[in-house]
């Protein structure tokens, strides 16, 4: 059973090097469960990712179906998944020339992702890098298996509409210690916000 939150300089350094052999940027959804990512990184081109996010491609994407379908790595060019809305060939305008798709994990918690270059196809060297730096990635960021009971019961307030103040008279705490109790909890689920927290949470069945 995972005790600890993952090691955030491990996952850190992954998505660098992740960077380096991505020139042209890359998109990676780590433990998708329940349609939505654990974690989720993109750094293609801002515009790219808002015409993507925008027109929902995600569901029609090739680079997404191939990835729900196998485990492993796959060129870009070598995809034969239907592409009927040309999702290759538009993400091609804001120079992704040439990828690699890679996805590993079980289905019921999925690592899915694309990497791109402008000038020429990745090697076979780069790709098992890409390999072996995506599966640590899966391992270092999978989603607690637990709570602690004081981070639970923090959230569980939050999420049942006690205001912080009530909350932490509740629990018999100050305010800046439920804070602190919320701020670890968050941590844990790499939750941006509270609100997201207790989604993810919930979600993994914790509360």
């Amino acid at each position: 059973m995972l005790t600890q939150r993952p090691d955030q300089s491990g996952i850190d350094l992954g998505l660098a090097r992740l960077k380096r052999l991505a020139p042209q940027g890359y998109a990676l959804g780590l433990h998708i469960r329940f349609a939505s990512a654990h974690i989720m990184v993109q750094t293609y081109d801002p515009a790219w990712i808002e015409r993507y996010t925008t027109r929902g491609y995600m569901l029609c994407d090739p680079l997404v179906s191939w990835g729900f379908s196998t485990t492993g790595t796959m060129r870009w060019s070598a995809l034969e998944f239907p592409d009927p809305h040309n999702v290759l060939g538009q993400a091609a305008e804001f120079g992704l020339n040439y990828g690699v798709a890679v996805s590993c994990g079980p289905l019921s918690s999925r690592t899915i992702g694309g990497l791109a270059r402008s000038d020429r196809e990745f090697t076979d060297e780069e790709i098992e890098q890409i390999f072996e730096t995506v599966k640590l990635l899966h391992e270092e960021s999978t989603p607690p298996e637990s709570l602690t009971d004081a981070q639970r019961h923090a959230l569980r307030l939050v999420a049942s509409g006690s205001r912080y103040a009530e909350a932490a008279a509740l629990l018999g705490i100050s305010e800046s210690a439920l804070k602190a109790r919320l701020k670890s909890a968050r941590e844990r689920l790499y939750a941006r916000t509270t609100a997201e927290a207790i989604q993810r949470a919930q979600e993994y069945k914790l509360l």
